[in-house]
């Protein structure tokens, strides 16, 4: 969950919690994640800090979006 009083930004919280997600398997290869609005309601934060998680997971390649269908898990 996101710690309010941690020292880390919001957006590194919320990308580690959903790497741990991938990383462990509960996520699989080819997974749908939930959309921007469920995460956002789901965790209690900002679009914005949702986007920047999600910018900071694709870069490490875990996940990839396709426009007008959603950001599923990377295949291995």
């Amino acid at each position: 969950m996101i710690d309010e009083w941690a020292p880390e930004p919001f957006f590194e919280q919320l990308a580690n919690v959903l790497r741990s997600k991938i990383n462990s398997g509960e996520w699989p290869p080819g997974h749908k994640l939930p959309s921007e609005t469920t995460l956002q309601q789901t965790y209690g934060v900002a679009r914005g800090t949702v986007r920047a998680a999600l910018d900071v997971l694709r870069e490490e390649g875990l996940v990839v979006t396709f426009v007008g269908r959603g950001t599923f898990v990377s295949p291995k």
